[in-house]
């Protein structure tokens, strides 16, 4: 995973960085965009409450365009 990828200021970026990552990684057990989005909610849970509520709007929005990269929509 790219090093800053969650302080990326837009949703696509942060969402085509994660699928990268999936599709890559040779570690996983479940599927590319299963790992992806379990990466993103890891990261989201983990701040809790000390996430900003932008940040956390901006994530949100990455797994919708997350959702749209993997052709899930």
């Amino acid at each position: 995973m790219e090093r800053g990828v969650f302080k990326l200021t837009s949703a696509k970026k942060i969402a085509a960085s994660l699928k990268r990552s999936a599709e890559h990684s040779s570690r996983r057990k479940a599927g590319a965009y299963r790992s992806a989005l379990s990466m993103l909610t890891f990261y989201i849970n983990r701040a809790g409450k000390t996430l900003p509520e932008t940040q956390r709007t901006r994530l949100e929005r990455a797994k919708v365009e997350l959702k749209r990269a993997f052709g899930r929509e």
